[in-house]
């Protein structure tokens, strides 16, 4: 083991600035730490645990930091995980822990290819194994899913509700009693949130008018809990990934839609795994097929500039870029205009990696939210509408606007805009 780091500080004994001498305060500010002693096993902890081994690879180019959207509004990255666990830092311990969003924009540019998507929950679940710190809004969040099948703690009874405001038929595949082209899977937030709920009612007016043969699972739906496997409950994760492989199997459908992007990855590319094999897809690329239906039924001008977000786990983890903005562009009246950070390089809004659940406990450890720095950035190109594609979104976003003075952006779904398109509706 490793004895205490030591540091040497060196001071600089002449520093003067227009006559001034600053010395004092430059050897404040800009003191040299030199590193004698290294805590190497901190490192081989992380990497000895499976699907952590990369976090050996790191070798300092630091091109993960330039990316990282928490180190944008912190000081974070992966670098810095690699250089806080060889000076010392117990990662399992660590605040730094669950400030990672997975959002794998490091990943993208990583020469050593260091993956914090496999990383960060092998280390959050031995934190959970071994009772360490677990934030108390998360913790909160993997109770509800484990008790009511939802991380708000909704009853199971009223998961299906929201289809008395969509004004249009919403079959419920067990009530049906027969197969359907699409399975519908809404997901949590559009079930149970308010805002949520206004996109899954467009979404059943927009599958009505162009006359898709879908159904919902109703009461039987239950949560993917993909985010709160990324925030270290596997246990929990398996259990909720076993009962809605049951109840997808119990029904006959061709193909399964989703309203959001954690779904779409976790039902793609994680319960395979599990045995889960099947056809899914995000609405947007599902309703992108089609637009040549769908563009006379948008009979009504939208007169706005929008621009559009790309979700983590649409884009950077699932590649969809152009359905989205097919979908935008094919609204009459629409200007749409792009943030800085967009498609590969797009900001994260903070919800992923359990984040969704964190807000209270990241914001000790950064100067802003980073759905605040999205919002900002959204504002900066004079769209008066912040157009998104995940349900974690629309709630974080619509915060975000007021809490940066920019309440003249509107959030609104792209499901919500294409509806507003075909009822007339501003």
């Amino acid at each position: 083991m490793a004895g205490p780091i030591k540091a040497k500080y060196v001071e600089k004994e002449h520093a003067v600035v227009d006559g001034v001498d600053i010395s004092g305060h430059w050897n404040r500010m800009f003191e040299q730490r030199v590193i004698t002693e290294y805590t190497p096993e901190l490192i081989e902890k992380i990497a000895d645990l499976p699907n952590a081994e990369s976090f050996a690879n790191c070798y300092q180019c630091a091109k993960c930091v330039a990316v990282c959207p928490v180190d944008v509004v912190g000081n974070y990255g992966p670098r810095k995980l690699y250089r806080y666990a060889q000076t010392g830092m117990d990662l399992t311990e660590a605040p730094e822990l669950w400030l990672c969003t997975t959002c794998a924009n490091c990943l993208r540019v990583c020469p050593k290819e260091v993956n914090m998507v496999k990383i960060m929950p092998a280390a959050r679940e031995q934190a959970i194994l071994d009772g360490k710190f677990v934030p108390a809004e998360l913790q909160q969040a993997f109770e509800n899913t484990a008790k009511s099948g939802n991380p708000l703690g909704q009853p199971q009874r009223k998961r299906d509700a929201w289809i008395q405001s969509a004004g249009v038929p919403v079959p419920i595949i067990k009530d049906l009693g027969r197969k359907v082209s699409v399975l519908w899977y809404v997901g949590s937030y559009p079930s149970y949130h308010p805002r949520g709920i206004d996109a899954a009612a467009a979404a059943a007016r927009i599958f009505n008018a162009l006359g898709i043969d879908f159904a919902i699972l109703g009461k039987e739906e239950k949560d993917d809990a993909d985010s709160q496997r990324l925030a270290g409950e596997k246990g929990l994760f398996e259990m909720m990934t076993e009962q809605n492989i049951e109840t997808f199997n119990k029904y006959e459908w061709d193909e399964m839609v989703v309203t959001g992007p954690h779904e779409l990855n976790a039902f793609k590319n994680v319960y395979p795994k599990y045995g889960f094999e099947r056809p899914v897809v995000h609405y947007s690329t599902f309703l992108a097929r089609y637009l040549d239906q769908l563009k006379p039924l948008l009979k009504h001008s939208v007169n706005k500039k929008i621009t559009y977000h790309d979700p983590c786990y649409l884009g950077r983890h699932n590649g969809e870029y152009e359905a989205p903005r097919k979908l935008l562009e094919a609204i009459p009246g629409v200007e749409l205009v792009e943030m800085q950070r967009n498609r590969e390089n797009g900001y994260c809004c903070g919800g992923g990696g359990g984040g969704m659940w964190m807000d209270s406990f990241t914001a000790k450890h950064t100067t802003m939210r980073l759905s605040e720095k999205r919002a900002m950035e959204a504002a900066s190109t004079g769209a008066n509408v912040l157009a998104v594609a995940c349900p974690f979104e629309v709630s974080r976003f619509t915060d975000a606007v007021k809490s940066t003075g920019n309440e003249h952006v509107d959030v609104l779904d792209i499901l919500e805009l294409l509806d507003r398109s075909m009822r007339g509706e501003q």
